[in-house]
């Protein structure tokens, strides 16, 4: 187990009804290894009043009932918690999603082919070669932050974000991919699209495919008609 940050994990108030629990300043799998533990064991301990866990790159947010709960008693036992250093195994689902990459669906594909010094077909290739980590959700409901783009692709944001992307579009940005759930506006680098739902209102137990822990890796396809359906489910990880 990997030693944590100096001055982790640490426990901040956010008013008078949750917690914010911090194990590090930056995104590092390490990091996030320690955010879904912690998760995890808090579930598994199943505290009466404890309303929701929400992980981020580096944090669990708590979020609690204090008319059923002891706010300082419960942030010590938060802080306990923290400083047992679990940190997550292998869990969540894995994904394999088909990713159509014509140019007409992916239109900053060759200035990042351009300014990495790749090929498109060698972007491309690297794409689908790499297991990305879902680090966390947000922005937009089912919107999630794929960690583990390689180096080569790192790319910074749009000066000038654009006012619509499309839904299911394939986006980069610094070392982060992700897969926009909704047509909403968007400064990330697109280089393809799928055409796999990314969530479902009436689902009640899990409107998002995607959750934090999961692993996605893409799979290139002709057409989009092709890149609507997920024609590789992966088993759960043991």
């Amino acid at each position: 187990m990997s030693p944590p940050a100096a001055g982790f994990p640490r426990l901040l108030a956010l008013g008078d009804a949750a917690f914010t629990v911090e194990f590090g300043g930056g995104i590092a799998p390490e990091i996030h290894a320690r955010v879904l533990g912690f998760a995890a064991a808090l579930a598994d301990c199943a505290i009466p009043g404890v309303i929701e866990r929400v992980p981020t790159f580096r944090s669990v947010t708590v979020h609690f009932d204090p008319d059923l709960i002891d706010p300082p008693r419960l942030a010590a036992d938060l802080l306990a918690l923290a400083q047992a250093g679990h940190e997550a195994a292998a869990s969540g689902r894995r994904w394999v999603l088909p990713v159509c990459f014509d140019d007409a669906l992916a239109p900053d594909l060759p200035d990042v082919a351009a300014h990495c010094g790749l090929a498109r077909e060698a972007v491309i290739e690297r794409l689908t070669a790499t297991e990305f980590s879902v680090y966390m959700l947000g922005f937009l409901p089912g919107f999630a932050y794929l960690g583990g783009l390689p180096a080569a692709l790192e790319m910074p944001r749009l000066a000038t974000p654009r006012t619509r992307v499309p839904a299911g579009s394939l986006a980069i940005a610094g070392r982060m991919a992700a897969i926009y759930p909704w047509d909403s506006p968007g400064g990330w680098r697109l280089v393809g699209r799928t055409g796999v739902g990314l969530f479902d209102a009436g689902n009640a137990t899990r409107p998002a495919l995607l959750a934090a822990g999961d692993r996605v890796r893409f799979r290139a396809v002709a057409s989009l008609a092709e890149a609507a359906e997920i024609t590789e489910t992966v088993p759960e990880l043991p």
